[in-house]
C-alpha cells in the first residue's frame, strides 16, 4: 500500500523570492497563478501534488486580504485539486525579532495578521494542517554586535509570537537558515527553541538545503559537525548529519525537501543562504530519499509529527521554474521520500 503521509506540497514563493528587483540581471516575478498551474500540472508515476504552501506578500497574496479575497483564493486553489498548507509571514522590513521595540511591534503585527489569514483559510476548509513560518528578519552581522542581548530579545519576541499564534490555534515554525541572526547555526537556533520552551506551539522548519550548511559551520565555525578535512566521506557525513538531526528533529513542525551543493547563494534582496539545487544536480551533496529519513524518522524508526512536507526551490532561475519537467522531477523525488519513510 502506498503511503498517504506526509502529503506532498509545492511552494509558491520560488516565483517571488529574489525576483522582481531592479538590479542588472534581475528576473521578473512569476505569478501565484502560474505557480499554481505548474504545481497542479505536475505528475510522476501517477502521483500529483496534494497542496501548496504560500507566501503572504504582494503580488502573490496581500497580507491585507479581505474575506472575499480569501474565499477567491480558496476557490482557486481548490479548483486545482490542491490544499493550502504552511504560510510564510512577511515579517521583514525593519530590525526584526531582535530590533527596537517599534521593530518588534511591527514584526508581531505582521504575524498576527498572518495568523488571522491562516485561521480564515482553515474555516473555509482549504487548509487543514501546516504552520506559520518565521525567522528573525535580521542578519548575523547585526546579531553579532550584541549576541547575548539580541538572543534575549529574540526569545522574548518568539514567546509573545507564541501567545498570538495560540489565540488563533496556530503553530510557528522558525526557519533554520544561516542568513538569520540568532538562528544562523544549529546551536543558536536550539538556544532560541529551548529558551522559548513551548514545543507545542513553537518549533522549527527544517530545510534540507539550509540545514546542510549548519553541519558545515557556515557563519558559525564553532558549530561545525564534521572534521576540518572533511571531503564528503559517507561515514563522516552521516555521523555529522545524524548529530545535527538528533538535536533538531524533536522540534520539527515543517519539513522542506531540497538539494544543496554545499554552497551559499543569494539573489535580489535575499541574503546568501544554502543554495537550492535541482533534484538531479550533479553537484548535489544530498541523497534526497536517504537523508530525508534522518529528519522524518528517529533512531527508533518513529516518524515525526507532521502532516505534509514541501519542496523549496528558492532562487532557481525562471527558465528552470517555468519548465514543467522541473516540477515533475521534484514530485518524483518527494514521492520517493514518502515511499521510503512515510506512513498511513
Amino acid at each position: 500500500m502506498k503511503n498517504a503521509y506526509p502529503k506532498l506540497h509545492n511552494a509558491a514563493w520560488p516565483g517571488l523570492v529574489g525576483k522582481g528587483g531592479k538590479e542588472p540581471g534581475a528576473e521578473p516575478i512569476i505569478s501565484q497563478d502560474r505557480m499554481l498551474e505548474l504545481t497542479a500540472n505536475a505528475t510522476a508515476d501517477g502521483v500529483r501534488f496534494d497542496g501548496i504552501d504560500l507566501f503572504l506578500s504582494v503580488p502573490h497574496q496581500d497580507l491585507e486580504s479581505t474575506d472575499d479575497d480569501l474565499r477567491r483564493l480558496a476557490d482557486k486553489v481548490g479548483s486545482k485539486g490542491l490544499a493550502i498548507g504552511s504560510l510564510v509571514a512577511p515579517i521583514w522590513g525593519g530590525g526584526g525579532a531582535f530590533g527596537t521595540d517599534e521593530d518588534r511591534k511591527n514584526y508581531l503585527t505582521a504575524l498576527r495578521k498572518s495568523c488571522a489569514i491562516a485561521k480564515k483559510l482553515r474555516d473555509l476548509g482549504i487548509r487543514k494542517y501546516g504552520s506559520i513560518r518565521l525567522d528573525t528578519a535580521n542578519s548575523p552581522a547585526q546579531f553579532a554586535l550584541d549576541p547575548a542581548g539580541n538572543q534575549k530579545r529574540n526569545i522574548e519576541t518568539f514567546k509573545e509570537a507564541a501567545r498570538i499564534a495560540e489565540g488563533y490555534g496556530e503553530q510557528l515554525a522558525l526557519e533554520g537558515e544561516i542568513c538569520w541572526g540568532g538562528m544562523h547555526s544549529w546551536k543558536s537556533l536550539l538556544e532560541i527553541l529551548e529558551g522559548v520552551n513551548n514545543p507545542k506551539t513553537v518549533g522549527m522548519q527544517a530545510d534540507m538545503a539550509h540545514t546542510l550548511l549548519f553541519m558545515l559551520g557556515f557563519n558559525a565555525p564553532e558549530a561545525r559537525l564534521v572534521p576540518e578535512d572533511f571531503n564528503w566521506e559517507k561515514e563522516a557525513f552521516d555521523k555529522g548529519y545524524r548529530t545535527l538531526t538528533d538535536k533538531l528533529r524533536p522540534w520539527v513542525k515543517d519539513f522542506h525537501v531540497a538539494q544543496n551543493d554545499a554552497t551559499a547563494f543569494g539573489s535580489g534582496t535575499h541574503d546568501k543562504t544554502g543554495r537550492h539545487c535541482a533534484v538531479d544536480d550533479k553537484n548535489g551533496k544530498l541523497d534526497i530519499p536517504y537523508h530525508a529519513g534522518f529528519w522524518l524518522r528517529d533512531n527508533n524508526n518513529r516518524h515525526i509529527d507532521i502532516k505534509h512536507m514541501c519542496w523549496d526551490g528558492c532562487m532557481f532561475p525562471n527558465a528552470v521554474l517555468e519548465r514543467q519537467e522541473t516540477w515533475n522531477n521534484i514530485l518524483a523525488a518527494m514521492n520517493a521520500v514518502r515511499e521510503r519513510h512515510g506512513w498511513n
